[in-house]
């Protein structure tokens, strides 16, 4: 394939048998150019194959920006950490869904309407008796969500841009009461209502850990720390749960359903489950004396070990989220008064080892988001259970302002992908009879 520029624009020449087509080259504002094989097909009857589809771009998106050779995360434009040091979860999620940081007036009407849209509808809560006491809480807010398309008729029409907005507003707020519904639930104990008067985070706290027989007081350091690990988790490109949002609305499904499958797809462990899986490394390999050991493990193929917490399909260098979030970490022990907490002495001596050890340098496995937040929320008394919930409490802001800009779009169209069939070819049917 060669490419050339041609005046203002430049195309992509690709010759396949007897074919010749040239495809145009778009360019973003920043990161690399993508090759339009929009007329692949037509011109030359061949599909790209591309499994996982780690070198095909779905969609144009001006929300999250990602350069993982140089570790670097923008929400539009503006870098993660900076977002995680200075900003707050409410006021990120009015920059993901409208593309500027509010000004005063308009956070005040945002955060407003998030704050009154937090209670759900009370026939939702006998909803939850129809789980048993101990499903998954991932499986509960599945159905959960994905239900709440029945019982709010006034926010499904997707055609309509205040209903979307609406809907968006909606799932935001909501999906807090519903993790700490679901975690409540699981805990055998009564359900605790939102209160206005708390902020966001402080809110969910609250639900989370207050009981009807005695008050609770929400720790502000600990507020801070979860609100700063929602803002690490909001968007994150077009990774497998949003693909999976974008996939089920691109048929005009409605944002609750769409939502829900976000959170199905999050569920796997190789993706919102990672963080559960590098806690529970950390608890394998138990004392700082047996890391030698692992380190040996990791680096052997045949064992089938490998270090969880480490590396990224997209960075390829120090995930920046994970430098907040260590941070974060360091911040919840110190106030929780559980500064030697025996796993966080692992973590750090991994970390060291991986930055300094030639074979982790050389293959680029650093530490990722996930090898410091699920420490951090085990120390806040999390279940294992609820770290992917939290995930989808965070990333519940990312999905819908990624569904709202592909309904916004003119170029989208259902989604569509195409295969490589490798199975028989065709056969003749055979009576049953006659089959020897």
């Amino acid at each position: 394939m060669d490419s050339k520029s041609t005046g203002t624009s430049s195309t992509a020449t690709l010759k396949v048998k007897d074919h010749t087509v040239e495809m145009p080259l778009r360019s973003g504002t920043i990161g690399p150019d993508v090759i339009d094989v929009g007329k692949l097909y037509k011109e030359t009857d061949c599909f790209n194959y591309d499994p996982g589809f780690t070198s095909t771009a779905n969609c144009s998106s001006k929300i999250t920006y990602i350069d993982g050779d140089k570790g670097v995360l923008l929400h539009r434009g503006y870098p993660i950490d900076q977002l995680a040091e200075q900003s707050n979860f409410v006021e990120v999620c009015h920059l993901l869904l409208n593309g500027e940081l509010p000004t005063e007036s308009e956070y005040q009407e945002f955060s407003g309407a998030i704050t009154r849209h937090t209670m759900v509808h009370e026939q939702m809560t006998r909803f939850f008796t129809g789980f048993r006491r101990d499903a998954h809480p991932m499986a509960v807010m599945c159905g959960v969500v994905g239900a709440l398309s029945a019982f709010y008729h006034d926010s499904t029409d997707i055609n309509d841009p205040e209903q979307r907005t609406i809907a968006a507003r909606r799932l935001i707020a909501k999906m807090p009461t519903i993790a700490a519904m679901a975690y409540k639930y699981a805990i055998g104990q009564p359900f605790i209502y939102p209160r206005n008067d708390l902020d966001y985070t402080s809110n969910f706290l609250q639900m989370c850990f207050a009981v009807p027989c005695e008050p609770y007081t929400v720790d502000p350091v600990i507020s801070r720390a979860l609100d700063r690990i929602f803002i690490l988790h909001a968007d994150h490109e077009q990774n497998a749960s949003t693909s999976t949002v974008r996939l089920a609305g691109s048929s005009g499904a409605n944002p609750f359903a769409c939502i829900a499958a976000g959170i199905a797809c999050l569920w796997g462990p190789a993706h919102g489950g990672a963080n559960e899986a590098a806690l529970n490394m950390l608890k394998e390999i138990g004392s700082v004396d047996r890391i030698p050991e692992y380190v040996k493990k990791a680096k052997d193929k045949t064992s089938g070990f490998r270090l969880m917490g480490f590396g990224h399909r997209v960075y390829k260098n120090y995930d920046p989220r994970a430098k907040v979030m260590q941070k974060t970490c360091h911040e919840v022990l110190d106030a929780l008064g559980i500064r030697d907490e025996p796993l966080l002495k692992v973590a750090m001596e991994l970390e060291r080892i991986a930055l300094e050890d030639d074979y982790f340098v050389e293959k680029k496995l650093y530490p990722n988001i996930d090898f410091y937040s699920g420490i951090t929320l085990r120390a806040l008394n999390f279940p294992v259970e609820m770290f992917t919930v939290l995930f989808a409490v965070a990333r519940t802001v990312g999905w819908v302002a990624q569904w709202k800009e592909m309904i916004e779009d003119p170029e989208q169209r259902i989604g569509r992908p195409r295969q490589l069939y490798v199975g028989e070819a065709s056969r003749e049917f055979i009576p049953r009879t006659e089959r020897g």
